[in-house]
């Protein structure tokens, strides 16, 4: 946007519909607020050129798309929170317990861990390798290393 007033006037004449749309997306004044003035501090950036009619148009898109990024993120937290819960158990946890238990997996993997899975157990926890780079490299699927690791793992919580 090459004139601040011409954005001043966008702002004023936009921000009542923007809020709204974002506030029945989100369900949440505070972060309808945020979306959209997100959506101006990026015009201001980015120098935008939008065009009178179309000025809406572009607005109100940004906004839907911003919250739409915005509920994605806030889902993805909420399902890595569900996965990876932080109890207090495993806050306290000392360093020496933690190398303990590394030091016992490992043992695990040395003793009763046979190839490939041992192999891809390495690659993917010690070099940390992506399960691409794990079947590039022993010339495999990624389908057999997610397989092979999931086997190995299985077998290493038997053993723990």
């Amino acid at each position: 946007m090459n004139d601040k007033s011409i954005l001043e006037g966008l702002f004023r004449q936009h921000y009542g519909k923007m809020t709204h749309l974002a506030r029945t997306l989100l369900h949440d004044d505070a972060e309808a607020q945020d979306v959209v003035q997100d959506v101006f501090a990026r015009l201001l950036e980015n120098e935008y050129q939008m065009m009178g009619s179309k000025a809406e148009a572009y607005l109100m898109s940004a906004v839907r798309n911003r919250c739409m990024n915005h509920i994605r993120n806030m889902q993805l937290r909420e399902r890595f929170k569900h996965l990876h819960p932080l109890d207090e158990a495993n806050e306290s946890h000392s360093i020496e317990e933690i190398t303990a238990e590394l030091e016992q997996i490992n043992a695990i993997v040395d003793a009763h861990i046979e190839e490939p899975q041992r192999t891809i157990f390495s690659l993917r926890f010690d070099e940390e390798l992506t399960f691409q780079e794990i079947a590039s490299r022993l010339d495999i699927s990624v389908g057999a290393v997610y397989k092979y690791l999931r086997q190995c793992i299985s077998r290493i919580k038997s053993f723990l």
